[in-house]
Protein backbone atom coordinates (compact mmCIF):
# COMPACT_ATOMS: atom_id res chain seq x y z
CA UNK A 1 0.00 0.00 0.00
CA UNK A 2 1.45 3.31 -1.32
CA UNK A 3 1.95 5.81 2.21
CA UNK A 4 1.82 9.55 0.97
CA UNK A 5 4.75 11.01 1.99
CA UNK A 6 3.18 14.55 3.59
CA UNK A 7 1.30 12.22 6.10
CA UNK A 8 4.46 10.27 6.99
CA UNK A 9 6.59 12.37 9.54
CA UNK A 10 10.49 11.91 9.53
CA UNK A 11 11.65 9.53 12.23
CA UNK A 12 13.84 12.62 13.86
CA UNK A 13 10.45 13.98 14.21
CA UNK A 14 8.60 11.33 16.01
CA UNK A 15 11.32 10.14 18.46
CA UNK A 16 11.68 13.50 19.72
CA UNK A 17 7.84 13.61 20.53
CA UNK A 18 8.02 9.76 21.49
CA UNK A 19 10.50 10.81 24.46
CA UNK A 20 9.09 13.69 24.98
CA UNK A 21 5.82 12.68 25.56
CA UNK A 22 7.19 9.44 27.59
CA UNK A 23 9.01 12.12 29.66
CA UNK A 24 6.84 14.62 30.27
CA UNK A 25 9.95 16.94 29.74
CA UNK A 26 11.45 18.71 26.33
CA UNK A 27 14.91 18.88 28.95
CA UNK A 28 15.16 14.91 29.88
CA UNK A 29 14.28 14.03 25.75
CA UNK A 30 16.98 16.08 24.95
CA UNK A 31 19.63 14.02 27.45
CA UNK A 32 18.38 11.19 25.82
CA UNK A 33 18.27 11.96 22.06
CA UNK A 34 21.80 13.98 22.66
CA UNK A 35 20.22 17.41 21.29
CA UNK A 36 19.96 20.67 22.25
CA UNK A 37 16.15 21.83 24.13
CA UNK A 38 15.65 24.01 21.09
CA UNK A 39 16.30 21.30 18.70
CA UNK A 40 13.68 18.87 20.42
CA UNK A 41 11.10 21.46 20.75
CA UNK A 42 11.68 22.94 17.20
CA UNK A 43 10.73 19.13 15.83
CA UNK A 44 7.92 18.83 17.82
CA UNK A 45 6.73 21.92 16.30
CA UNK A 46 7.68 20.74 13.08
CA UNK A 47 5.19 17.30 13.74
CA UNK A 48 2.37 19.77 15.18
CA UNK A 49 2.47 21.79 11.96
CA UNK A 50 2.11 18.76 9.74
CA UNK A 51 -0.68 17.41 12.34
CA UNK A 52 -2.30 20.72 12.38
CA UNK A 53 -2.81 20.69 16.16
CA UNK A 54 -1.02 20.89 19.19
CA UNK A 55 -0.33 17.62 20.88
CA UNK A 56 1.14 19.14 24.28
CA UNK A 57 -0.04 22.01 26.42
CA UNK A 58 2.45 24.22 27.41
CA UNK A 59 2.75 25.43 30.82
CA UNK A 60 5.85 27.56 31.97
CA UNK A 61 8.19 25.65 31.80
CA UNK A 62 6.54 22.08 31.78
CA UNK A 63 4.25 20.41 29.11
CA UNK A 64 1.44 17.91 28.97
CA UNK A 65 -0.29 15.83 26.75
CA UNK A 66 -3.18 16.72 24.91
CA UNK A 67 -5.40 14.05 24.97
CA UNK A 68 -5.54 14.11 21.74
CA UNK A 69 -1.56 13.45 21.82
CA UNK A 70 -2.02 11.19 24.43
CA UNK A 71 -3.44 8.65 22.08
CA UNK A 72 -0.77 9.65 19.12
CA UNK A 73 1.95 8.86 21.81
CA UNK A 74 0.32 5.29 22.73
CA UNK A 75 0.67 4.75 18.42
CA UNK A 76 4.08 5.88 18.14
CA UNK A 77 5.47 4.23 20.29
CA UNK A 78 3.75 1.03 19.36
CA UNK A 79 5.22 1.81 15.76
CA UNK A 80 8.56 2.25 17.03
CA UNK A 81 8.54 -0.68 18.95
CA UNK A 82 7.46 -3.14 16.16
CA UNK A 83 10.57 -0.64 13.90
CA UNK A 84 12.71 -1.63 16.28
CA UNK A 85 12.06 -5.71 16.62
CA UNK A 86 12.00 -6.12 13.28
CA UNK A 87 15.14 -4.05 13.25
CA UNK A 88 16.13 -6.44 15.88
CA UNK A 89 15.28 -9.62 14.03
CA UNK A 90 16.74 -8.55 10.78
CA UNK A 91 20.23 -8.30 11.94
CA UNK A 92 19.96 -11.45 14.43
CA UNK A 93 18.82 -13.33 11.13
CA UNK A 94 19.67 -11.01 7.96
CA UNK A 95 19.64 -14.83 5.67
CA UNK A 96 16.55 -16.19 6.63
CA UNK A 97 13.43 -15.54 8.19
CA UNK A 98 11.83 -15.43 11.76
CA UNK A 99 8.62 -16.86 13.40
CA UNK A 100 7.30 -15.23 16.44
CA UNK A 101 5.15 -17.82 17.89
CA UNK A 102 2.80 -17.21 20.64
CA UNK A 103 2.90 -20.17 22.83
CA UNK A 104 1.24 -21.72 26.07
CA UNK A 105 3.50 -22.07 28.73
CA UNK A 106 3.42 -25.54 30.20
CA UNK A 107 3.00 -26.83 26.20
CA UNK A 108 5.95 -24.87 25.21
CA UNK A 109 8.14 -25.69 28.26
CA UNK A 110 7.15 -29.27 28.56
CA UNK A 111 6.92 -30.54 24.72
CA UNK A 112 7.89 -27.34 22.44
CA UNK A 113 11.02 -26.29 23.77
CA UNK A 114 12.64 -29.70 24.15
CA UNK A 115 11.67 -30.78 20.49
CA UNK A 116 12.77 -26.93 18.85
CA UNK A 117 16.69 -27.85 18.80
CA UNK A 118 15.92 -30.41 16.16
CA UNK A 119 14.33 -27.60 14.45
CA UNK A 120 16.50 -25.14 14.22
CA UNK A 121 19.05 -27.62 13.22
CA UNK A 122 17.24 -28.56 9.97
CA UNK A 123 16.63 -25.24 8.94
CA UNK A 124 19.03 -22.57 10.33
CA UNK A 125 18.09 -19.92 8.43
CA UNK A 126 14.82 -19.43 10.71
CA UNK A 127 14.79 -18.05 14.11
CA UNK A 128 11.92 -18.60 16.29
CA UNK A 129 10.88 -15.83 18.93
CA UNK A 130 8.79 -17.44 21.77
CA UNK A 131 6.21 -15.41 23.45
CA UNK A 132 3.11 -16.48 26.26
CA UNK A 133 -0.21 -15.94 25.66
CA UNK A 134 -3.08 -17.84 27.33
CA UNK A 135 -5.91 -17.28 25.42
CA UNK A 136 -7.32 -16.55 21.81
CA UNK A 137 -6.06 -13.08 20.26
CA UNK A 138 -6.38 -10.52 17.24
CA UNK A 139 -3.18 -11.34 15.16
CA UNK A 140 -3.90 -8.23 13.64
CA UNK A 141 -2.93 -6.27 17.02
CA UNK A 142 0.33 -8.14 18.05
CA UNK A 143 3.41 -9.23 16.38
CA UNK A 144 2.60 -12.87 15.94
CA UNK A 145 3.03 -14.63 13.04
CA UNK A 146 1.23 -18.16 14.68
CA UNK A 147 -0.13 -19.25 18.17
CA UNK A 148 -0.30 -22.83 19.85
CA UNK A 149 -4.32 -22.91 20.76
CA UNK A 150 -5.83 -24.91 23.17
CA UNK A 151 -9.40 -25.37 23.01
CA UNK A 152 -12.05 -25.94 20.65
CA UNK A 153 -11.46 -25.46 16.31
CA UNK A 154 -12.19 -21.74 16.50
CA UNK A 155 -10.46 -18.32 16.79
CA UNK A 156 -11.84 -15.60 14.68
CA UNK A 157 -9.87 -14.36 12.00
CA UNK A 158 -6.97 -17.41 11.66
CA UNK A 159 -6.50 -20.31 10.25
CA UNK A 160 -6.23 -24.17 12.27
CA UNK A 161 -3.98 -27.14 11.46
CA UNK A 162 -4.83 -30.10 14.35
CA UNK A 163 -1.88 -31.01 16.55
CA UNK A 164 -2.87 -33.33 19.03
CA UNK A 165 -5.73 -34.49 21.31
CA UNK A 166 -5.10 -34.73 25.13
CA UNK A 167 -5.86 -37.04 28.06
CA UNK A 168 -5.81 -35.93 31.79
CA UNK A 169 -5.52 -38.32 34.55
CA UNK A 170 -6.08 -37.48 38.51
CA UNK A 171 -2.19 -37.33 40.01
CA UNK A 172 -0.65 -36.71 43.46
CA UNK A 173 2.61 -37.48 45.26
CA UNK A 174 3.34 -40.79 46.77
CA UNK A 175 2.27 -39.64 50.46
CA UNK A 176 -1.17 -38.48 49.77
CA UNK A 177 -1.97 -41.46 47.50
CA UNK A 178 -0.96 -43.55 50.97
CA UNK A 179 -2.82 -41.40 53.01
CA UNK A 180 -5.85 -41.89 51.67
CA UNK A 181 -5.67 -45.23 49.53
CA UNK A 182 -8.23 -44.41 46.98
CA UNK A 183 -9.85 -47.33 45.88
CA UNK A 184 -12.89 -45.99 43.61
CA UNK A 185 -13.92 -42.48 41.80
CA UNK A 186 -15.68 -41.38 44.92
CA UNK A 187 -12.66 -41.44 47.32
CA UNK A 188 -11.12 -38.64 45.61
CA UNK A 189 -13.68 -36.58 47.27
CA UNK A 190 -12.19 -36.87 50.49
CA UNK A 191 -8.65 -35.43 49.48
CA UNK A 192 -8.46 -31.47 48.32
CA UNK A 193 -9.02 -30.76 44.91
CA UNK A 194 -6.68 -28.63 42.85
CA UNK A 195 -8.64 -26.93 39.95
CA UNK A 196 -6.98 -25.03 36.74
CA UNK A 197 -8.73 -21.51 36.38
CA UNK A 198 -8.57 -21.88 32.39
CA UNK A 199 -10.63 -25.69 32.98
CA UNK A 200 -13.45 -25.11 35.90
CA UNK A 201 -15.32 -27.93 35.02
CA UNK A 202 -12.90 -30.26 34.21
CA UNK A 203 -13.06 -33.00 37.85
CA UNK A 204 -16.92 -32.62 38.14
CA UNK A 205 -16.75 -34.36 34.11
CA UNK A 206 -13.83 -37.32 35.77
CA UNK A 207 -16.19 -37.69 37.98
CA UNK A 208 -19.47 -38.12 35.71
CA UNK A 209 -17.09 -39.69 33.33
CA UNK A 210 -16.20 -42.21 35.95
CA UNK A 211 -20.42 -42.89 37.68
CA UNK A 212 -19.27 -40.37 40.66
CA UNK A 213 -21.76 -38.31 41.78
CA UNK A 214 -20.55 -35.04 41.82
CA UNK A 215 -21.07 -33.38 45.06
CA UNK A 216 -19.90 -29.63 44.94
CA UNK A 217 -16.63 -29.15 44.85
CA UNK A 218 -13.79 -26.97 46.34
CA UNK A 219 -10.48 -26.67 46.74
CA UNK A 220 -7.18 -24.42 45.56
CA UNK A 221 -7.17 -22.44 42.73
CA UNK A 222 -4.62 -21.86 40.22
CA UNK A 223 -3.97 -20.75 36.79
CA UNK A 224 -1.15 -22.80 35.27
CA UNK A 225 -0.24 -26.64 34.55
CA UNK A 226 2.58 -25.94 36.17
CA UNK A 227 1.62 -24.62 39.17
CA UNK A 228 -0.73 -27.67 39.83
CA UNK A 229 2.07 -30.01 39.12
CA UNK A 230 3.95 -28.28 41.62
CA UNK A 231 1.34 -27.73 43.82
CA UNK A 232 0.31 -31.78 43.80
CA UNK A 233 3.97 -32.91 44.00
CA UNK A 234 4.01 -30.37 47.21
CA UNK A 235 1.24 -32.63 48.46
CA UNK A 236 -1.30 -29.79 48.55
CA UNK A 237 -3.85 -31.94 46.73
CA UNK A 238 -4.88 -33.58 43.63
CA UNK A 239 -4.37 -32.21 40.24
CA UNK A 240 -6.16 -33.71 36.78
CA UNK A 241 -2.85 -33.27 34.75
CA UNK A 242 -2.26 -34.00 30.70
CA UNK A 243 -0.51 -37.17 30.36
CA UNK A 244 1.99 -35.92 27.87
CA UNK A 245 3.19 -32.94 30.10
CA UNK A 246 4.30 -34.75 33.28
CA UNK A 247 6.21 -37.86 31.87
CA UNK A 248 9.07 -36.97 33.56
CA UNK A 249 6.89 -36.71 36.82
CA UNK A 250 5.56 -40.23 36.73
CA UNK A 251 8.80 -41.65 35.86
CA UNK A 252 10.85 -40.30 38.73
CA UNK A 253 7.79 -41.25 40.81
CA UNK A 254 7.30 -37.23 41.96
CA UNK A 255 3.50 -38.00 40.91
CA UNK A 256 1.92 -40.99 40.67
CA UNK A 257 -1.89 -41.48 39.16
CA UNK A 258 -4.31 -41.57 42.43
CA UNK A 259 -6.33 -44.26 39.70
CA UNK A 260 -5.67 -45.67 36.63
CA UNK A 261 -8.86 -43.81 35.25
CA UNK A 262 -7.66 -41.31 32.62
CA UNK A 263 -10.34 -38.77 30.68
CA UNK A 264 -9.55 -37.44 27.20
CA UNK A 265 -10.42 -33.39 26.90
CA UNK A 266 -12.73 -32.09 25.20
CA UNK A 267 -10.69 -29.60 24.23
CA UNK A 268 -7.45 -30.22 21.50
CA UNK A 269 -4.41 -28.65 20.25
CA UNK A 270 -4.09 -26.17 17.49
CA UNK A 271 -1.38 -24.39 15.19
CA UNK A 272 -3.41 -20.79 14.34
CA UNK A 273 -2.12 -18.45 12.38
CA UNK A 274 -3.53 -15.51 10.17
CA UNK A 275 -4.51 -15.89 6.76
CA UNK A 276 -2.42 -13.19 5.25
CA UNK A 277 0.79 -15.19 6.59
CA UNK A 278 -0.63 -18.48 5.55
CA UNK A 279 2.15 -18.53 2.39
CA UNK A 280 4.96 -16.80 4.70
CA UNK A 281 8.26 -19.76 4.14
CA UNK A 282 9.30 -19.69 8.24
CA UNK A 283 5.46 -20.50 9.29
CA UNK A 284 5.02 -23.00 6.29
CA UNK A 285 7.97 -24.83 7.20
CA UNK A 286 7.24 -24.42 10.82
CA UNK A 287 3.33 -25.85 10.22
CA UNK A 288 4.81 -29.07 8.61
CA UNK A 289 7.28 -29.54 10.81
CA UNK A 290 5.14 -29.49 13.97
CA UNK A 291 2.05 -31.40 12.46
CA UNK A 292 4.71 -34.11 11.44
CA UNK A 293 6.22 -33.82 15.15
CA UNK A 294 2.66 -34.45 16.66
CA UNK A 295 1.41 -37.76 14.48
CA UNK A 296 5.16 -39.09 16.06
CA UNK A 297 4.00 -38.80 19.39
CA UNK A 298 0.32 -39.69 18.70
CA UNK A 299 1.14 -42.87 20.94
CA UNK A 300 1.29 -40.24 23.65
CA UNK A 301 -1.36 -37.56 23.12
CA UNK A 302 -3.98 -39.11 20.57
CA UNK A 303 -4.30 -39.18 16.72
CA UNK A 304 -3.74 -36.13 14.92
CA UNK A 305 -6.20 -35.76 12.01
CA UNK A 306 -5.53 -33.99 8.73
CA UNK A 307 -4.61 -29.96 8.49
CA UNK A 308 -7.51 -28.13 8.44
CA UNK A 309 -8.08 -25.69 5.66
Amino acid sequence: MAIARRFLPSMSLLRAFEAAARHQSITAAAEELNLTQGAVSRQIRALEELLGSDLFLRERQTIRLTLAGETYAREVREALRRIYSATLAFRANPMGGTLNLAILPTFGTRWLAPRLPGFLRDNPGITVNLTTRLAPFDFSLEQADAAIHFGSPDWPGAELAFLMSETVVPACNRSLLEQYRFEKPSDLFRAPLLHLVSRPDAWERWFMMHGALAEPLHGMLLDQFATAAQAAISGLGLALLPEFLIQDELARGDLVRALDLPMQSTEQYYLAWPANRSAYPPLVVFRQWIVQETRGNKASVGSPVEQLP
